[in-house]
């Protein structure tokens, strides 16, 4: 009687030591479960540093202290799409490209035309926006009205921009003088105060200032003087991946009705 009580209290050890390795084993395999779980939640996200213009309302402007316009907000919503973060650094556009070919800033949104010399030093995206530069001119200025109205005319662009090229491309079959100011608004009101006859630039932004006058002082003189596209630009054969990421999320912003959306926010229904 008394082996057989010994030999019930050995097996009900050896069952009561069974159970505690299995639970001894499910929580190891809940706590390797939860740190790889938390491992996951603590990736580290992606961020890239961004470079926009200073003043190139609609793309990018600052108001009431903060940056925004329809460049800002499709890299923001590309990033929310592809997931990852973005450092803003805002500069002149003369100097955006220099800063992406030396390291200072991962890629580029800045109204930035898309052409080969630029493609000699940087890599562009898919473009994000179709446009063409036209020449404007005080309302009351009767007098210009195309290309063959800027004989021996003022000219006014921004630096490094498509107007500035254009401008040039003119100057001599015209007999014009050139100005060049760093941004958009001093060279817009250059025209306002008599300094420059007309200013050139893209068509979005020149419909966008007069918009924000009132009254009017200005009036687009003339049709679109060429056309072209905007991109994003990285670092020739660097930062593929952000380049990738770009052309992904502007495929889905657009197929998605957001892109429409973001354009209409700064230029209203006429942009289709």
């Amino acid at each position: 009687m008394k082996g057989k009580i010994l030999k019930l209290v050995t097996i009900l050890s050896l069952f009561m030591l069974m159970l505690s390795c299995g639970s001894d084993k499910k929580e190891e395999a809940k706590q390797e479960g939860a740190a790889t779980e938390a491992k996951a939640d603590n990736k580290e996200v992606k961020k890239y540093v961004i470079g926009s213009d200073v003043a190139f309302a609609p793309f990018e402007f600052k108001k009431d202290g903060k940056y925004e316009g329809i460049d800002i907000d499709i890299v923001n919503e590309i990033a929310k799409i592809e997931g990852f973060e973005v450092e803003w650094k805002h500069m002149d556009f003369s100097g955006i490209i220099g800063a992406v070919q030396s390291g200072q800033l991962d890629g580029a949104i800045a109204g930035m035309t898309i052409n080969d010399e630029r493609r000699k030093t940087v890599d562009f995206s898919d473009p994000y926006y179709d446009t063409g530069i036209v020449g404007i001119v005080k309302a009351d200025n009767t007098d210009i009205n195309s290309p063959d109205d800027f004989k021996d005319k003022r000219l006014a662009v921004k630096k490094g921009t498509t107007g500035a090229e254009y401008a040039e491309s003119v100057k001599e079959k015209y007999n014009t003088k050139i100005t060049v100011f760093e941004d958009t608004s001093t060279m817009i009101q250059s025209v306002i105060n008599g300094q420059a006859d007309v200013a050139f630039d893209d068509f979005p932004v020149i419909a966008y200032a007069i918009t924000q006058q009132d009254p009017v002082q200005l009036r687009i003189a003339t049709e679109r003087l060429n056309t072209a596209q905007f991109g994003f630009a990285v670092k020739k054969g660097a930062n593929q991946e952000l380049l990738e990421k770009f052309n992904s999320g502007l495929k889905k912003l657009k197929e998605s009705g957001k892109y429409q959306e973001i354009l209409e926010k700064y230029t209203g229904k006429a942009e289709k």
